[in-house]
């Protein structure tokens, strides 16, 4: 009889308890490959967001927080950036195109981005992914709309609704606009990007939503300028609240920056989008190295699991062994037994936590995207992903020599005076 056989039927003999370390060593191989997914996840989410600027300018404040409020629709200004000034920027010649952004309203909880035709045509995501549309067009009139694919899907609009937008950013507004209503032109194709999750208007039509407010404040009732009156006026927008910016040539991003945190007429601020996304993720590095040695420590406690269970059950197995070295079995041979089934039930475990981990990731990923704009592909084990697990592997050994010596330490005689 082979080892493995021997092995196999031993595990059979203690079908309880070889299921649940499996089931242990499952959910922690499964934990811990899952952080390390949703991490790299994460991060190659953020960076594909958008792509194919070199700057990205606003109000002067702190990189990472323009950074997170412009593309990821995080947080709010602290100022405006004048409509003059972002025109002074986007006829520079070192400057091939612009893409303004104004943020501000909102719509049932989703963010308002008032742009311009070039926010269609230039903006990237993904490498170099362009924006398209599933349905309709770019906005052209003043009250014309496009909206992102998961306010279409989770809202259930479609070409032609009539919606009100409102006043600030928060999910609950006591503020509407029910005066100037929109008509949705356009619903984009899925991003997995903050685009999925934003109302695109144009920005005179931000600017016409506010051109009867003074200092912040709603219009008393009789005083509101009606949509139709807004038709007929020459609607110039005021100020945005930030803007992306592609050069001609990657030489001149730094004079450029330079130029614009210089500028004397407005305190303004330009950040490189990729030297401010890897500062935020030194800014939360701490959390994932802490949520990650969470997952180690709980695999950790679960070889230690592991190992108690392989003791508590060598008084039951005494005669086992016994038997095995009265027909011949040598020391070394019982040693590996317990070995090589230590590796039996790691592998096993290693394989139910990869089955566990894709279920987890298929049910999971239509929540992450809709409500995070995390995509999590479903492709083979990273180069990690084999490292830890080879490790898991090495581990199991380790600790497996410990009830190993103890069987092998065992003699002939005492295993046959065991009492049945």
């Amino acid at each position: 009889m082979t080892m493995i056989k021997v092995v196999i039927k031993s595990l059979f003999n203690r079908k309880a308890t070889t299921f649940l370390t499996i089931l242990s060593i499952a959910l922690s191989v499964s934990l811990l490959l899952g952080i390390e997914r949703v991490r790299s996840g994460a991060r190659k989410s953020f960076e594909s967001t958008v792509s194919g600027v070199d700057l990205i300018a606003g109000a002067r404040s702190g990189p990472v927080n323009l950074l997170l409020y412009s593309v990821f629709r995080i947080g709010d200004a602290t100022n405006n950036v004048s409509y003059q000034s972002y025109e002074r920027f986007s006829v520079h010649e070192k400057v091939a195109w612009t893409i303004p952004i104004s943020l501000g309203d909102s719509h049932r909880g989703f963010r308002v981005v008032g742009t311009n035709g070039n926010y269609f045509k230039f903006y990237r995501f993904a490498g170099d992914k362009k924006l398209s549309f599933s349905q309709g067009k770019a906005f052209e009139g003043l009250f014309d709309v496009v909206i992102g694919s998961q306010i279409a899907k989770s809202l259930g609009y479609s070409l032609g609704e009539k919606i009100t937008l409102s006043h600030g950013s928060g999910e609950v507004s006591f503020q509407e606009h029910a005066d100037k209503p929109f008509s949705i032109v356009g619903i984009l194709d899925s991003t997995g990007t903050p685009v999925d999750k934003s109302v695109h208007i144009s920005l005179e039509a931000m600017h016409a939503l506010h051109v009867d407010w003074k200092d912040g404040a709603p219009p008393r009732p009789g005083e509101e300028v009606s949509q139709s009156h807004l038709l007929n006026m020459d609607i110039k927008p005021a100020a945005i609240t930030a803007f992306f910016i592609k050069l001609k040539s990657k030489i001149a991003i730094f004079n450029v920056q330079r130029e614009i945190n210089d500028f004397r007429e407005e305190a303004l601020l330009a950040i490189l989008p990729g030297v401010t996304l890897r500062n935020l993720w030194e800014t939360i590095g701490l959390a994932e190295n802490a949520l990650f040695a969470v997952s180690i420590m709980v695999f950790f406690v679960t070889l230690i699991g592991m190992v108690i269970s392989l003791l508590a059950t060598m008084n039951e197995r005494r005669r086992e062994m016994a038997i095995l070295r009265s027909v011949g079995a040598k020391k070394s041979f019982i040693f590996s037994v317990l070995i090589v089934e230590s590796c039996v039930l790691t592998l096993s475990g290693m394989v139910a936590g990869l089955l566990v981990l894709y279920f987890g990731l298929t049910v999971s990923r239509p929540v992450l995207e809709s409500e995070m704009g995390m995509t999590l592909g479903l492709f083979a084990p990273t180069f990690n992903d084999v490292i830890y697990l080879c490790a898991i592997l090495v581990g199991s050994v380790i600790v497996s020599v410990v009830p190993a010596w103890r069987a092998y330490r065992n003699s002939l005689a005492d295993g046959l005076m065991v009492k049945s």
